[in-house]
């Protein structure tokens, strides 16, 4: 029996010749001998058929799309290139950026596109947004500014009305800062000159402010300066000729920042709130601000009741708006009020 699982476990000559040699020993276990056949490998290669002519290659490649990424087109090496100098760097020091110094914009000289957006927003800072007119209008004039005039806006008009409203708005954020200007409550006041609105009041209502509290030395400034102010009209006869005064402010009221200011801890009632109001600066000290302001008291009220100048109130004003405030309420210690940060959009 022990013969017979012998002869069933002995290697066949094939695999006999393919294995490693084995001792003398490993031949009599016949378990030794089947472990090593079981671990033996054996791998196959196959050599590739010879193309005999890579032409007949080539050929069965012509007339059939290329695919993505082949290199087989040749590249033009001859091809003239067109190169073009924007800037020649010589050490100036606006290489990069210019700054204007009117509008505060910045641009690249020699960027032909760059400098027409300068252009553009240059004309519409300084003179105003253009503005063909409306069918629909709010508006009020005086004899004073001839054909000029003043339209209201607010929440309840057109969307075409408040779209342009926002558009001004962009404009005014440039010089008194962004997101907090208007909201849906707000009455907007437009100055509309030669096409153009250069001019804008946003109000609001409000129920109570907090007076300055002025230096004695700047009340006594203001005094001095409406005392001095020499006289507007001329009179010939039965003939009154009105004289235009260009203002003319301190330099530290030129600045557009702001400072601290002090009020009083006692409130006082208000019933409007001026939370901004913005001149172009080609018309700026030729009183339409005030003209904005004497308008706005005569329509902020739905009843046509006109507000008195003590019921109004600013926002927390710059040191321009203080001498504003100042020239217009007769006085430095006017009522001022923080605005609020309203969600709401005015669109």
């Amino acid at each position: 029996m022990q013969a017979k699982i012998n002869s069933f476990f002995k290697p066949s000559s094939s695999s006999s010749s393919m294995s490693s040699p084995v001792t003398s020993a490993d031949t009599e276990d016949g378990l030794a001998v089947w472990e090593n056949n079981r671990n033996a490998i054996v791998n196959t290669y196959e050599r590739r058929s010879a193309i005999p002519d890579r032409s007949q290659v080539l050929k069965g490649c012509i007339g059939k799309p290329l695919k993505k990424g082949s290199s087989s087109i040749p590249k033009n090496l001859k091809k003239k290139r067109n190169y073009t100098q924007f800037h020649l760097e010589l050490g100036q020091s606006d290489f990069l950026l210019r700054h204007c110094a009117l509008c505060g914009a910045k641009y690249a000289p020699g960027d032909e596109l760059d400098e027409k957006n300068h252009q553009s927003f240059h004309k519409d800072y300084m003179y105003g947004i253009p503005f063909k007119g409306w069918q629909n209008e709010k508006a009020f004039t005086t004899p004073s500014f001839n054909k000029n005039r003043i339209i209201m806006v607010s929440e309840n008009d057109s969307p075409a009305h408040r779209n342009k409203v926002q558009e001004v708005v962009k404009m005014m954020e440039v010089e008194l800062g962004e997101d907090w200007i208007l909201h849906q409550h707000c009455k907007v006041y437009l100055f509309i000159s030669t096409q153009r609105i250069s001019g804008c009041l946003v109000a609001e209502p409000i129920k109570e402010a907090f007076k300055l509290i002025a230096s004695p030395d700047d009340e006594r400034q203001l005094q001095k300066e409406i005392t001095s102010s020499p006289s507007t009209s001329i009179q010939f006869g039965n003939i009154v000729l009105q004289r235009e005064v260009s203002k003319r402010c301190r330099a530290s009221d030129d600045r557009l920042d702001y400072g601290a200011i002090v009020c009083e801890e006692e409130a006082k009632p208000a019933v409007c709130g001026i939370r901004a109001i913005w001149v172009s600066p080609s018309t700026r000290r030729k009183g339409i601000a005030t003209w904005l302001l004497d308008t706005t008291r005569e329509s902020f009220c739905n009843n046509g009741c006109m507000l008195e100048k003590s019921q109004l109130a600013f926002s927390q004003p710059s040191t321009m708006g203080r001498s504003f405030g100042s020239n217009y309420f007769g006085t430095c210690s006017f009522l001022v009020y923080k605005a609020q940060l309203i969600d709401t959009h005015f669109s």
